[in-house]
């Protein structure tokens, strides 16, 4: 938990410097700044608790299982819920979506579906059809081919 609130200051701090992603007051500011919290408390730790038991975990816990899975979906459907009425989670394109959008597309990984909650499912297709963000998967996926490849030299 302590490093999700680390890579979340990380965020803040670059975003601020930057001047980009984060507003720089009001209630747009604190509406980012609720989704971020929303991930760094939520789905972060409990969609990793939802992997960890369904992939790494030596042993099956189905009751840990099946607590986890749960609750995450349940964490999907808060999403679902807001993005009814809205195109995005808030006003203006931010690091509050990319952070929520960086766990919840690995959905499948966590073996926790999407399946029902459409405007979840809208909001991710949206997503992903950013250039920024496919670009940001395609790096991910070179730099992660890198260190595979030295790692076996």
């Amino acid at each position: 938990m302590l490093f999700c609130f680390i890579w979340l200051k990380r965020q803040v701090y670059l975003a601020e410097k930057t001047g980009k992603l984060l507003p720089s007051q009001g209630s747009d500011r604190h509406e980012v700044m609720q989704w971020l919290m929303f991930q760094a408390s939520g789905i972060g730790p409990i969609q990793g608790q939802a992997v960890v038991f369904e992939r790494y975990f030596p042993t099956d816990v189905p009751a840990a299982r099946t607590r986890y899975h749960n609750e995450t979906h349940r964490l999907y459907e808060v999403l679902n819920t807001r993005l009814v009425d809205w195109t995005w989670l808030a006003k203006n394109f931010s690091i509050a979506y990319i952070s929520n959008w960086s766990w919840i597309r690995s959905h499948r990984w966590a073996r926790v579906p999407t399946d029902g909650l459409t405007d979840l499912e809208r909001w991710m297709d949206q997503m992903r059809a950013r250039s920024a963000c496919e670009r940001g998967l395609s790096s991910f996926t070179r730099a992660q081919m890198r260190s595979n490849h030295l790692a076996v030299r």
